[in-house]
């Protein structure tokens, strides 16, 4: 990088010295901000959202949880995979549902002031949770399915401890869902490996490890975040410059977890992601509302927490929400910005990245509602600061760019995907009507409306397209 380019120009210095006058004459004073450190909503320095140690396994009292999810890959297949060795496999997957059904419900109260360990314990659930489901054989027509006790308590007792939801979670297959390969080396993204993978392939080991080096190149993010914050005064020339620096750098982080983004292709084929991977993942309502959802024995159906079932999904990437709360995006349409929203834009779901927060570790959430809740507003600032206006815009437009590269990787894994047949159908003649049924049904679609879904159950189209064009009417005017 050309640094000497962050230097500011002779008229860039003019505005920004007539711009700080007329905020102090104005009394536009940005009023300094107290906020907690990261380090009290769990994050770390160095590895930011991401543990700085590999998560431990759990003690003696829960090892026949960690014994079941060892065993879980090699007797448990997609309920919907007729392929020999699927077939093969089913009676040893049936009694080890068996067992899970017959065993106790445990106390979690041994694991509470252990954090790491209440993760782990969520970790192990609710991967448990989505091999017993997405094993079961499949009725016709479809019931709820229900969760054992066994499960379904201690998963949603932990959940309450983490402040999150009890199900699946971006966290449970990205945040927490490594262990180093060298253990007495640091935590970067070249010394990680996946603990959990569903499928076995090294498709889904690539496409977790994207995620995982998406999330550590965004602790560079959250320091930019910290610094604005921890700005004693943002009415010298001084503090404007480094304002300038650091929205210049955010951008090219910006860029750089696109290009990381973007390297999903070269290592995850479409098809294993969208017949072996994501369907693994699927949620209470990863198949929409009038599709029957889930059931957890034990727990009161009142519960708030059950509301939360819609399984993991990229939405949940706290890196992201705070780009989006630090640059001002409004995904609500709350505020009046040009161009107006679209109608499309109007029909999707508004309160998704909201909800999204809830599958978030509790205290991650308390971090994002600190800048949420802040007087200080970075897009407020370069309204009124001229010299700030385009690198803030920069930044804004690459963020942009990332959610329009964002619709085409989708577009590719699953709209694209969504209209091949099963590979592990059980005969060619099979695979034919498949593929046959996939078309009308696509067509059906496009007559009747009814959206392509993503993991979470939204309309993934037009929930991804909102996202994109909320993010362009944050651009300020020049």
């Amino acid at each position: 990088m050309n640094f000497t380019q962050l230097l500011p120009s002779p008229s860039d210095i003019q505005c920004a010295l007539v711009s700080t006058l007329s905020t102090y004459l104005s009394r536009r004073k940005v009023s300094n901000t107290i906020i907690r450190p990261q380090e009290d909503f769990d994050i770390d320095p160095i590895t930011g959202f991401l543990p700085p140690e590999a998560l431990p396994r759990l003690p003696a009292e829960y090892q026949i949880w960690e014994e079941a999810l060892s065993e879980a890959p090699e007797v448990l297949r997609l309920s919907n995979d007729m392929s020999d060795a699927a077939l093969a496999l089913r009676e040893e997957g049936e009694t080890w549902r068996m067992e899970i059904r017959s065993r106790p419900t445990l106390e979690v109260n041994l694991l509470k002031d252990n954090p790491r360990l209440l993760q782990r314990a969520h970790v192990v659930l609710t991967w448990l949770v989505q091999y017993y489901v997405h094993s079961l054989p499949s009725p016709h027509p479809p019931t709820p399915k229900r969760i054992p006790a066994s499960l379904a308590v201690p998963l949603v007792n932990v959940s309450r401890m983490l402040g999150i939801a009890p199900i699946l979670t971006f966290a449970d297959t990205i945040t927490w869902n490594w262990e180093l390969i060298r253990p007495d080396q640091p935590a970067t993204i070249d010394n990680m490996k996946l603990a959990h993978n569903f499928s076995g392939t090294d498709d889904e080991r690539h496409f977790y490890q994207v995620q995982a080096a998406v999330e550590l190149h965004g602790t560079q993010v959250l320091r930019i975040i910290d610094d604005f914050y921890r700005i004693p005064n943002l009415d010298d020339l001084t503090s404007v410059f480094k304002v300038v620096k650091d929205l210049t750098r955010l951008t090219a982080v910006i860029e750089e977890i696109s290009e990381l983004i973007q390297s999903m292709r070269s290592a995850c084929d479409p098809h294993v992601f969208y017949w072996d991977i994501r369907p693994w993942e699927g949620g209470s309502d990863s198949k929409g509302p009038s599709h029957p959802g889930w059931i957890y024995e034990g727990v009161d159906p009142s519960a708030p927490e059950l509301q939360y079932l819609s399984g993991p999904s990229g939405g949940q990437s706290v890196v992201m929400h705070a780009l989006d709360l630090f640059l001002d995006i409004d995904h609500k349409l709350q505020t009046r910005r040009h161009p107006g929203p679209s109608v499309e834009n109007k029909r999707a779901d508004r309160g998704f990245m909201e909800r999204m927060r809830r599958y978030m570790l509790g205290k991650h959430r308390a971090y994002l509602e600190q800048i949420e809740n802040s007087p200080r507003s970075i897009r407020e600032l370069a309204q009124h600061t001229a010299v700030l206006r385009e690198p803030y815009n920069n930044a804004v437009k690459a963020l942009k760019s990332l959610r329009t590269l964002h619709m085409r990787i989708a577009c590719l894994y699953v709209i694209n995907m969504s209209k091949t047949a099963n590979p592990r159908s059980v005969c060619p003649v099979a695979v034919m009507m498949e593929r046959q049924a996939n078309t009308m049904e696509a067509r059906g679609r496009d007559e009747k409306r009814d959206p392509i879904r993503g993991t979470g159950g939204t309309d993934l189209v037009t929930l991804l397209k909102a996202g994109r064009d909320a993010t362009a009417r944050a651009v300020l005017e020049k």
